[in-house]
């Protein structure tokens, strides 16, 4: 009786417990202390709310205040030397090995829980029991799980205990800023690691969320699924939240040919996706065209073109900024649209507190791209115009 516990399960009754609970504890992180506490993108049942601190408290040892003040600090100094866990700063074999012991040094950085650390609980039971022992918490679910599954429940509470520090710190943290695909040029390295958030709740889609930290929903593709959301609208559904932020959508209407500010707006609220369909509808095509007519002793320097033109300029080495200009010098086409990508992203990087002034460099850019005798530039630059806030006019 001792060695099998109280419920006595078979191996695969014991795998099924096992992934269950571990997948509580990605829910809780998830849709908790990221989207909620760290980002406020949703609203959550005060019930609920204890519910995930006190599991959260059984199974990971974390604090609400410290895992929050530390992921925003990510945000705010996102690849820089302050960057609690970059891979691009740190290493991704650090982070990947690390990531614990990464996150446990900056929680006891107290500046960090001072700037980064505001809102979170400050009750009674936090500063009594939950900050005082975080321990405590562990130490019960090992007995817990000892006294539910027998001997195995050592192996069962160990599974626990690595689940978030292996997935989270490790792979979100490590591969997600390093592998992957990317459908955003985000001024980070994030990436997606999958286009199917379910292992780790939705965190898998690391540039989406990158590209819009306070939305609730990280998935954007129609093709991908956020596990996390998917418990967001059950959560949503029995009244337990509600959804405060999700990324724009990008409203365009057919035959919309004039800019007013309403376009301007609606260009820079959807920048991100803008660029998106600059790489699809300028770039790809235009690379395929150019690539076709490249001499074979030069075709070698188009490898990845359309990657490395459209990337983020921040991001590139230096030998993908030679290989750039390479391909430029051969291709006056492709020198025009890579001028033109950087020109569109600077007008709203020095425009967008002056909705008047966007206005007006968006009017020019588009003048420029309609005189530039690129067909695909042209049509690109008639697009922009319908782009709207709203679905349609009133």
């Amino acid at each position: 009786m001792w060695n099998n516990g109280l419920l006595d399960l078979s191996v695969w009754q014991l795998v099924a417990v096992t992934l269950a609970m571990t997948h509580v504890t990605i829910v809780g992180v998830t849709v908790y202390l990221h989207r909620y506490s760290a980002h406020r993108s949703l609203e959550l049942n005060a019930g609920l709310k204890h519910f995930f601190r006190f599991w959260l408290w059984l199974t990971t040892a974390q604090n609400t205040r410290e895992w929050t003040a530390i992921h925003r600090k990510h945000h705010a100094k996102c690849e820089t030397v302050d960057d609690p866990h970059s891979p691009v700063i740190k290493g991704l074999s650090t982070v990947l090995r690390k990531g614990a012991e990464l996150y446990r040094a900056e929680a006891e950085n107290p500046e960090t829980l001072r700037i980064y650390g505001k809102n979170c609980p400050e009750d009674w039971i936090e500063r009594n029991l939950y900050s005082r022992y975080p321990l405590l918490g562990v130490a019960i679910m090992g007995v817990i799980d000892l006294a539910l599954f027998g001997v195995i429940g050592i192996t069962v509470w160990a599974i626990q205990m690595m689940w978030i520090p292996v997935w989270a710190a490790g792979v979100v943290n490590g591969l997600g800023h390093a592998v992957g695909y990317r459908n955003f040029e985000c001024r980070d390295a994030a990436t997606n690691l999958v286009p199917w958030g379910i292992l780790i709740g939705g965190e898998e889609l690391h540039n989406n969320h990158h590209t819009y930290p306070n939305s609730a929903k990280l998935s954007v593709k129609r093709w991908e699924f956020d596990m996390g959301w998917a418990w967001i609208k059950v959560f949503s559904w029995l009244r337990l939240a509600k959804v405060q932020r999700v990324a724009p959508i990008a409203h365009r209407v057919e035959g919309k040919g004039h800019l007013d500010m309403d376009t301007a707006m609606a260009i820079l609220n959807n920048r991100f996706q803008i660029m998106a369909q600059y790489r699809k509808l300028v770039i790809a095509p235009l690379v395929a065209q150019e690539l076709a007519k490249a001499d074979a002793s030069v075709r070698h320097q188009f490898r990845r073109a359309k990657r490395l033109l459209s990337r983020e300029p921040s991001l590139l080495e230096d030998k993908h900024q030679a290989r750039i200009q390479t391909m430029l010098e051969h291709s006056q086409a492709l020198k025009v649209i890579y001028e033109k990508r950087l020109a569109l992203q600077q007008i709203w990087a020095k425009t967008s507190s002056n909705g008047h002034d966007m206005l007006a460099a968006i009017k020019e850019w588009i003048h420029e791209a309609e005189a530039s005798g690129i067909q695909s530039l042209r049509d690109f630059a008639d697009q922009l115009k319908t782009y709207s806030l709203r679905p349609h006019h009133a």
